[in-house]
């Protein structure tokens, strides 16, 4: 620390036989925030998505923005791939303040408010074309709840269709219920929910779950075809149930103490950037997600077709759960819009 005196002393014009060892700390401290001010306010984003990745892609998207917007002001560094821990870790740096943001699935966003749930009820939303009219509607609702816990939400983003991942073929849901079946580990209602009728859910982390499936503690796994392909989990659960159970989404959530001291100037117009960010490679990511299926496929992925009977059997499975999800699982009024809203999408077509 003293080795460093007459640099420090010099930079802010203080030198002086005379200068007690109090005002060397404030002037120190003087320093640290001004040296900080030209660096410009770091903002940290955690995510399980891939490095690389078109998820990744798009939070990276809007940091540059964000850079652009600020005059450089605020610098955002990504940390992609789980290198911080799950979601629910993640959330819970946020919350105490070692993170800004993270870019999280429903998953992670039911944990922080459970009406995102409700964009995840199996097989009641059946296109994208279905998911975007409800989700547009519905947004304003599950933004305003996010945000009284305390988080802003950036943008909402899309992570494909859910499909079951198995290292035999599970072509109905009682082939399904003799595996052992991975669900997210911190997620409670989920995994009561699997148990509730009959399925046996091994919770555990995603970013253990490549290792779960080697040592044979997991037999398969709810997962979307473009996440398969680049973690390469096709070699290891090579069926793939071709039953779209749910559409994934996700969103990009910051703390609101975090976001409230961006500079206020560029709120308005960093939260623009972000939204756009989210829909930019939306339709990309969605070919990709279809384009991918093709791709495993040629090297080795069996996709198995149900039957008209199988994929009934699916459908009637899924909807006798309704009555469970509806107020446990998700709150029962936002359950309820989506469906209506669901059921007005299909009546207008």
């Amino acid at each position: 620390f003293f080795k460093q005196k007459t640099a420090y002393e010099i930079s802010l014009g203080l030198v002086g036989s005379e200068m007690c060892i109090r005002d060397r700390f404030v002037a120190i401290a003087f320093l640290s925030i001004a040296v900080e001010a030209q660096r410009g306010l770091r903002v940290r984003i955690g995510t399980l998505v891939p490095d690389g990745s078109l998820w990744d892609e798009t939070i990276h998207v809007m940091a540059q923005e964000w850079s652009r917007i600020s005059d450089g002001a605020v610098r955002v560094q990504v940390f992609a791939g789980g290198v911080l821990g799950d979601e629910i870790e993640m959330v819970r740096k946020v919350r105490q303040g070692q993170l800004q943001a993270v870019a999280l699935s429903s998953v992670g966003l039911s944990r922080i408010d459970e009406s995102v749930a409700c964009l995840q009820i199996p097989m009641l939303i059946e296109s994208y074309e279905e998911l975007d009219y409800v989700r547009e509607r519905i947004a304003p609702t599950l933004e305003e709840r996010i945000e009284a816990k305390g988080f802003k939400v950036l943008n909402w983003a899309d992570g494909g269709w859910l499909h079951v991942f198995s290292k035999s073929a599970a072509r109905t849901p009682d082939d399904l219920r003799s595996m052992r079946l991975f669900v997210s580990a911190g997620d409670p209602d989920s995994e009561n929910l699997y148990k509730e009728f009959g399925f046996n859910a091994i919770p555990l982390s995603l970013v253990d779950l490549i290792t779960s499936l080697q040592t044979g503690m997991l037999d398969a796994v709810p997962i979307v075809p473009l996440f398969a392909q680049i973690q390469e989990l096709y070699k290891l659960t090579p069926h793939m149930l071709d039953v779209k159970l749910l559409p994934l989404v996700g969103g990009t959530v910051m703390s609101a103490r975090a976001w409230n001291q961006l500079p206020a100037e560029h709120r308005e117009g960093m939260l623009e950037a972000s939204r756009r960010a989210g829909v930019q490679l939306r339709d990309e990511i969605r070919q990709m997600g279809d384009d991918s299926v093709i791709e495993m496929a040629k090297r080795g992925l069996i996709v198995n077709t149900p039957d008209v009977s199988m994929l009934s059997a699916w459908r009637n499975e899924s909807e006798r759960t309704y009555s469970s999800l509806r107020g446990d699982y998700c709150p029962g009024d936002i359950f309820d819009e989506v469906r209506r809203l669901r059921d007005e999408y299909r009546s207008a077509q």
